[in-house]
């Protein structure tokens, strides 16, 4: 079955940049998400497209492809209730900030006794990040998912 529009792909990914190691889920549960919805990339969707379960493949995202290139004026002081990130903070650690969007990842640059200045950039922005692939399964989305616009089931989003 080829990965297109409406289709759940369940992935194993290790990011990297510069060779350096960022992130995978080797070592985890695959990710999952309902292709052509805006849950991944467009740059991994448009590298997906037409693969099948059992192909591996590398997708080099530039800055602008990927989280965009880095904003000099990111930085930003907040409340320190608004760190979701728990336990002591220390500069250069990557916390979740509470934001009427929903969480969003930022760095720590200083840390005050009631405000935590931050740099919004995504950790990843100004990055270009290279994206190991291994395509598990590719299924048809249910009704369901594709009234909620997202994968239900490990991996992917569950309403429990």
């Amino acid at each position: 079955m080829n990965i297109e529009h409406n289709k759940v792909v369940q992935l194993h990914y290790t990011l990297t940049e510069n060779n350096q190691q960022l992130e995978t889920t080797k070592d985890g549960d695959p990710v999952l998400y309902l292709h052509g919805h805006n849950n991944m990339l467009a740059g991994i969707e448009n590298g997906l497209e037409g693969k099948h379960a059992g192909d591996s493949t590398t997708i080099v995202l530039e800055p602008k492809d990927a989280y965009g290139e880095a904003k000099e004026a990111a930085p930003r002081r907040i409340p320190r209730k608004h760190i979701l990130t728990k336990g002591k903070l220390k500069p250069e650690m990557i916390v979740d900030v509470n934001t009427t969007e929903g969480p969003v990842p930022a760095k720590v640059l200083k840390v005050g006794l009631k405000t935590v200045d931050v740099d919004t950039n995504h950790p990843y922005a100004g990055k270009t990040l290279t994206f190991e692939i291994e395509v598990i399964d590719v299924r048809d989305a249910s009704q369901e998912e594709i009234n909620h616009g997202h994968a239900h089931g490990i991996g992917g989003h569950n309403h429990n």
